[in-house]
């Protein structure tokens, strides 16, 4: 199945890239984007479809090997081996866990170091977007290490016990933990955990400030905290978001995105755009849906964790947890990919629909504006395979969401 994947992805990928090669923009963006942006964002795509096609190589290379090979009952058992060797208790689950965990992770960073060192240093430099140094780049690697250093292994334990102990209700105690543990994430990450990337301050009073404020106070959101965010440290792509519960909403600026639109009102209509998921309660369901597919995930689980025949078909003799949380993923990967696709449909359609709350509250043309120069500053791909688009892309094309646009003109006409 990965083989067969591997081969239908590669013809998207080809089709994208002969969308990429098109040397005419498509009529929706003739006499909107420049002919030198064109050009720009053309060379820009062609050299990450170009690096993509090798790094999805090597990448599937590496998986058929780790699985050919028996790759990962060596790493488990080289684990045990290091754990006698470092005086530890190699009969511990959890401490096995751990330093099976340590071994692949690191491993993972060694195969994937060279692949993120050219897409930052090169692709992305010589395209101007590269913003951080090289200390800066390895700076944020260790930082990202020790963060899964503190965070990982109680995390790894407690997943470890629950499932020694889970009994027949396995599956909801798994997926409570998981769910207790995204809350708790998704509260402690933008407070302790991005600043550790990133400088966030309050934006500055003035028009762009009361603007945002005046527009959630018509929607009654909640906004609590404005900030921009120092993306410009790093890379000049450029995005907004939202984050926060219940009455405690903050809304996020990257200072790339401020300095990209060429007025208050683009910024506003982005902003407008984000607040109709709010509105719309998109954020909501799409939690909801996640939530149900992490149980049923879960659920399948427990049906094949004492599976002998499964273990031994991937070559171990035991049935660690961990194993069999892995082996699992492996065995619903067609799933998988079904349920990502339909993810991707319900996501565009949510797009589409937050483009059109939008344009109700009157940001019709700052929001065409600040689409088409975010486009233009992110060298976003201008022409798009439509196979390849529906298959891989969560956010439509620009050409499809201004076209809905001009559709959503024509209806109130």
């Amino acid at each position: 199945f990965m083989i067969l994947v591997y081969i239908f992805e590669t013809y998207l990928d080809l089709r994208q890239h002969h969308a990429h090669k098109l040397p005419t923009l498509p009529k929706p963006l003739v006499g909107v984007i420049s002919q030198e942006k064109f050009e720009k964002s053309r060379s820009y795509s062609l050299d990450k479809s170009y690096f993509h096609f090798v790094h999805e190589f090597v990448s599937k290379l590496m998986d058929f090997a780790i699985l050919y090979f028996g790759i990962l009952p060596w790493f488990w058992k080289r684990s045990e081996e290091f754990l006698v060797y470092a005086g530890l208790n190699a009969e511990s689950e959890i401490w096995l866990t751990l330093a099976f965990l340590a071994g692949l992770s690191f491993w993972s960073q060694i195969i994937d170091l060279p692949f993120s060192l050219y897409s930052t240093f090169v692709i992305e430099e010589r395209h101007g977007f590269n913003k951080q140094t090289i200390w800066l780049f390895f700076w944020d690697m260790i930082k990202g290490i020790a963060l899964s250093i503190v965070i990982g292994p109680p995390i790894v334990a407690a997943i470890i016990v629950i499932v020694q102990k889970g009994g027949p209700y396995l599956a909801i105690y798994l997926w409570a933990f998981m769910l207790v543990l995204s809350l708790v994430m998704m509260t402690i990450y933008p407070v302790l955990i991005a600043p550790l990337f990133n400088k966030f301050t309050p934006l500055a009073e003035g028009d762009l400030r009361v603007k945002i404020e005046k527009l959630a106070s018509s929607l009654n959101f909640p906004l609590k905290k404005l900030f921009v965010v120092d993306g410009s440290t790093r890379s000049s792509h450029s995005n907004a978001y939202m984050y926060g519960f219940f009455k405690n909403k903050r809304i996020v600026l990257y200072d790339t995105l401020i300095q990209q639109c060429k007025n208050d009102e683009e910024v506003v209509a982005v902003i407008a755009h984000e607040l109709g998921h709010w509105k719309l309660n998109h954020t909501m369901y799409t939690f909801i849906a996640v939530q149900i597919l992490t149980l049923l995930q879960f659920g399948g689980y427990t049906l094949v964790r004492n599976s002998k025949d499964l273990f031994q078909s991937f070559g171990f003799d035991t049935q660690p947890v961990i194993i069999g949380l892995i082996l699992f993923q492996h065995t619903v990967t067609p799933l998988q990919h079904i349920v990502s696709f339909s993810l991707n449909l319900v996501s565009r359609a949510f797009e589409f629909q937050a483009d059109a709350f939008a344009k109700k509250l009157g940001y019709a043309e700052p929001l065409r504006a600040g689409l088409i120069k975010l486009q233009e500053e992110n060298l976003s791909a201008m022409n798009t395979d439509p196979w390849y688009s529906a298959y891989h892309y969560s956010h439509p094309p620009l050409v499809e969401r201004l076209t809905a646009i001009d559709q959503l003109d024509k209806k109130t006409e």
